[in-house]
């Protein structure tokens, strides 16, 4: 296998985990926040205000996944 197929496969591997790890992190956040709001509706803006901060956090991680994926390929 060539250096440029390698780093192609690699770059494709990485962000496709990276994409459904953030996919599995963000419905947990979510589905937590909805139990937590369905418990104690009076906490729902704190508990909604966290929850947009935990998804820009968790997506985050697939960005930073492209973006060494393009460094692999040489894009950048």
């Amino acid at each position: 296998m060539e250096v440029s197929a390698a780093a192609a496969l690699g770059a494709g591997i990485a962000a496709g985990i990276a994409a459904c790890g953030a996919g599995i992190g963000i419905g947990l956040v979510s589905g937590r926040t909805v139990e937590g709001i369905s418990r104690q509706p009076e906490a729902r803006g704190i508990l909604q205000v966290t929850m947009f901060i935990a998804v820009g956090l968790i997506e985050a991680l697939p960005i930073i996944a492209v973006v060494i994926a393009f460094m692999l390929l040489g894009n950048i």
